[in-house]
């Protein structure tokens, strides 16, 4: 046993210190595998930039209230009367008697994006007094809050930096209703940020929606009365309502893209993978070439088969873990941070987001590497162990 290790070890050190005498051909599959996983990287880092969004906009102290059966924002509908209901119900949290509850109302704007100047769905979300007071994560970085009863409207970090026209003082034309920015307002990066918010009232108004509303955003007493909220709205009579926490209705809502785009990045990376493979293949082969007469040496002084096997994969596995490292360090070089929007399907509205690189998706990267150093080196290490050793003795 401590003779097959010794073995292993001496002919995994030799080969590791030639690797620099074929660096050409080593060269290839590094690069090879390092492009696939700085694709693979990327493309999931939208996925986990678009979920963080998403799923960091909640709180699990927060419930959205809809209509029977609607699956987002845009599909609800609330009467004014439902609202005053809803707003008695026990679990909210009160500041005096008044209920920590906004009714709002979300509609979508056109706009130009900054990067290509061609339109975009940007949401507008009318809101009221207490929206501050509800979302406590939600504060002003430049201007003012809009007055109440004016076209005046705040918007979200996010969207003044993908969208035209979003800078404090400036007016922007919707239809045949013009707002002014007065404020810009930041959310803890959640999809808040992407919004423009005004007046509930004067939202109604322009977009002729009477006394209507599409959600009612609660603060309760604590998580755990989130029971007690639901229990005693959907056995209300006056109201047809579903209750969800803010925590789960924002996770949903991101899960359909996230899959998505998790899909194809595993796709292209799959795809791309087999090149890669094929590149480790080559490497590998052209290394147990150019060494023939060197393996039927060990093997004729009686060094065992496996150990041949096991120099050469660690040698593939070696070069796969080095362009794993380089794709990964690419990749977050290249994409952490980087600020972009894109269409959440539920709401047919752009969500602005951050790519983030996180150390799974680098682990994930890394890992695909070694799976594809392990598959491109395994045909070329059962070939080095079974050369003929008379005639690769024979060769120059």
């Amino acid at each position: 046993m401590f003779n097959w290790i010794g073995q292993t070890v001496a002919v995994t050190a030799l080969n590791l210190r030639t690797i620099p005498q074929r660096l050409g051909s080593s060269g290839v599959a590094i690069v090879g595998i390092a492009g696939v996983v700085v694709v693979l990287v990327s493309v999931l880092s939208i996925a986990s930039g678009f979920t963080s969004a998403m799923q960091g906009s909640g709180s699990p102290s927060r419930a959205i209230v809809m209509r029977s059966g609607a699956d987002s924002e845009m599909t609800s509908g609330l009467e004014g009367p439902e609202v005053e209901v809803i707003k008695q119900a026990p679990g909210i949290r009160r500041d005096g008697s008044a209920a920590l509850a906004s009714a709002e109302l979300f509609v979508i704007i056109d706009l130009p994006k900054l990067s290509t100047n061609t339109g975009a769905n940007v949401p507008m979300r009318g809101v009221e007094r207490s929206a501050l007071q509800v979302r406590h994560e939600v504060s002003l970085v430049e201007g003012r809050m809009f007055e109440f009863g004016t076209n005046e409207i705040v918007v979200g970090r996010g969207a003044r930096g993908q969208f035209a026209g979003l800078t404090v003082g400036n007016e922007l034309r919707s239809g045949q209703n013009t707002w002014k920015v007065v404020g810009v307002f930041e959310a803890d990066g959640g999809v808040a940020e992407t919004e423009l918010w005004c007046d509930s009232r004067v939202l109604q108004g322009a977009y002729r929606r009477g006394n209507t509303y599409q959600t009612v955003l609660a603060q309760l007493d604590s998580t755990g009365s989130f029971e007690e909220f639901r229990d005693w709205l959907t056995s209300n009579p006056q109201v047809n309502v579903q209750i969800r926490r803010e925590t789960e209705y924002y996770a949903q809502q991101s899960r359909a893209l996230s899959g998505l785009i998790q899909g194809v990045g595993f796709g292209i990376a799959g795809l791309m993978g087999i090149g890669a493979v094929f590149g480790a293949i080559l490497t590998m082969y052209t290394a147990v070439s150019t060494r023939s007469r060197e393996i039927a040496t060990l093997r004729a002084l009686g060094f065992d088969a496996t150990s041949v096997v096991v120099s050469v994969l660690t040698e593939s596995l070696a070069l796969a873990a080095i362009g794993g490292a380089i794709g990964g360090v690419a990749a977050y070089l290249a994409f952490n941070g980087y600020q972009t929007s894109t269409m959440n399907f539920q709401t047919f509205s752009q969500v602005a987001f951050a790519f983030q690189v996180t150390p799974r998706l680098l682990m994930t990267g890394l890992a695909y590497s070694l799976l594809m150093g392990l598959v491109g080196g395994l045909f070329p290490a059962i070939r080095a162990a079974r050369l003929p050793i008379p005639s690769a003795l024979r060769e120059p």
